[in-house]
C-alpha cells in the first residue's frame, strides 16, 4: 500500500505548484507578446493573444491559457486540505476557483478581434466570464484577508490581500476607460502580477500544516 502524504509534503507540493503557476504565466505572457505579430502588451488586452481569427490563436489557447488555468486549479486542489480557512475566508478560498475558470474560459471562449464589448455570441460569453471572474476573484482575496489568526497571517498579509482585491476592481474598471486605452494591456498585466503575488502569499501563509507554529 502507498502511504498517505504527510501534511508537510502536501504543503511543499502545493507551494511548488504555486511557483510553477506564476513562472508559467510570466513566461507565457512574455513569449506571447514577442511572437504574436503586431501585438502590444501595453495597449492590448491579454485576451487578444488568442482572439478569434488572429495569428497564433490556437497555440495561445492550448499552450498558454488552458495549461495556465490547469496549473492554478492543480494548486488549489493540492492545497485544499491544508488551507487554514473558516467562515468568510473559506468562502474566499472557494472564490479563488474563479481564476482557473477565467484562464480556461478565455482559452475556450476567445474574444473577437480587438476584444470589443459585445459582438458575437462568443464575445458576449467572453465578456460575461471576464466580469464574473474578476469580481469573484477580488471578493475572494478580500475574504481571505479574514483568515484565522496565526503568526504567519500578519496585519501586513491581511492588508496586502485586501488591497489586491480592491486593486483588482480598480484596474478592471480603469482598463475599460476609453481615455486609458493606450495602456489597458499594461493595467491588466499589473492586475495579473498582483494576483500572482497574492497566490504566493496565500501559499506561504494560509496554506500550512495543521498546528504549525510558524
Amino acid at each position: 500500500m502507498t502511504a498517505e502524504p504527510t501534511a508537510s509534503t502536501r504543503v511543499r507540493a502545493a507551494r511548488a505548484r504555486a511557483l510553477a503557476c506564476v513562472a508559467f504565466g510570466l513566461a507565457f505572457y512574455v513569449v506571447g507578446d514577442i511572437i504574436k505579430p503586431g501585438y502590444s502588451g501595453v495597449s492590448q488586452f491579454i485576451s487578444e493573444l488568442n482572439a478569434s481569427g488572429s495569428a497564433w490563436a490556437w497555440q495561445m489557447t492550448w499552450c498558454g491559457f488552458v495549461p495556465l488555468g490547469l496549473l492554478l486549479a492543480l494548486f488549489l486542489l493540492v492545497a485544499q486540505a491544508d488551507a487554514r480557512v473558516r467562515g468568510a475566508s473559506r468562502l474566499g478560498w472557494w472564490l479563488l476557483w474563479s481564476q482557473p475558470i477565467a484562464f480556461i474560459g478565455v482559452g475556450l471562449a476567445p474574444c473577437d478581434l480587438g476584444c470589443p464589448i459585445g459582438g458575437s455570441p462568443m464575445q458576449v460569453l467572453h465578456d460575461l466570464l471576464g466580469v464574473t471572474t474578476y469580481f469573484a476573484g477580488a471578493l475572494g482575496l478580500g475574504l481571505l484577508a479574514l483568515a484565522p489568526a496565526h503568526p504567519r497571517v500578519t496585519l501586513a498579509v491581511r492588508i496586502f490581500l485586501a488591497s489586491v482585491g480592491a486593486m483588482f476592481i480598480v484596474l478592471f474598471v480603469a482598463m475599460l476607460v476609453p481615455e486609458w486605452a493606450a495602456i489597458r494591456g499594461l493595467l491588466q498585466r499589473v492586475a495579473d502580477a498582483l494576483l500572482g503575488a497574492a497566490l504566493l502569499v496565500v501559499a506561504w501563509t494560509i496554506v500550512r500544516p495543521e498546528g504549525a507554529s510558524r
